[in-house]
């Protein structure tokens, strides 16, 4: 049953779900759409390459919930700096996700499944590791619903391969419910003494620098 589930079903379950998902949030689409364009200079969105199922390459869509100010030397400033009141709400919120929905109807991601992160990282994995890929990345997953960006990368990456090995409806199920809890309770949304998650290059180079 979990093959068939795996194969077949997941993906006629996400284009369904996202589907209605997206249709009743359409209003709400709109409204952050407008209040991120101005907050950001009409750059609401930012479409950024992602390995999805097998490591090919996809633009995920998300809001753009920081602005692009610089420094006197045309360097960004930092996060806290440039995430504006609009994109913190939006962040909080979960609702930088909801763009998604486009990349799970187009079949680039599922709704359930490992976050899509930066191509820069793939260097950088274990073989064990790498085997998050064996699947569509997810909107939400096990690795956010255990924590999110509150926990290492090492336990994060833990959590997606043993969600690869696990994946099931019930599974799937358990997630979403989870996931509705943590977006009201607005846990794991940024690691201990960050304003987002540090990256997993810097988190990699930090643990090379402390062997």
């Amino acid at each position: 049953m979990n093959s068939l589930y795996r194969n077949y079903l997941k993906r006629i379950i996400d284009f369904i779900v996202s589907l209605v998902a997206f249709v009743i949030l359409l209003p709400v689409f709109v409204v952050v759409t407008a209040l991120l364009y101005i907050a950001n200079q009409g750059k609401p969105f930012f479409l950024q390459p992602r390995p999805g199922k097998n490591g090919k390459i996809f633009r995920v869509i998300k809001y753009k919930t920081m602005n692009d100010l610089k420094d006197a030397h045309g360097k960004l400033l930092p996060d806290d700096v440039r995430l504006t009141p609009v994109g913190k709400f939006v962040r909080k919120t979960s609702l930088d996700e909801v763009p998604q929905l486009l990349n799970v109807l187009k079949g680039e991601m599922s709704l359930i499944g490992p976050r899509p992160l930066l191509v820069e990282y793939l260097p950088h994995y274990s073989k064990e590791q790498q085997r998050r890929h064996e699947v569509r990345p997810g909107i939400t997953g096990w690795a956010q619903v255990n924590g999110r960006n509150a926990i290492s990368w090492d336990e994060k990456f833990k959590y997606d391969v043993w969600y690869v090995d696990n994946m099931s409806f019930a599974l799937d199920i358990k997630i979403i419910g989870l996931t509705i809890i943590k977006v009201l309770k607005s846990e794991g949304i940024t690691a201990e003494g960050h304003v987002t998650m540090p990256t997993f290059t810097e988190y990699v180079r930090q643990r090379k620098n402390n062997i």
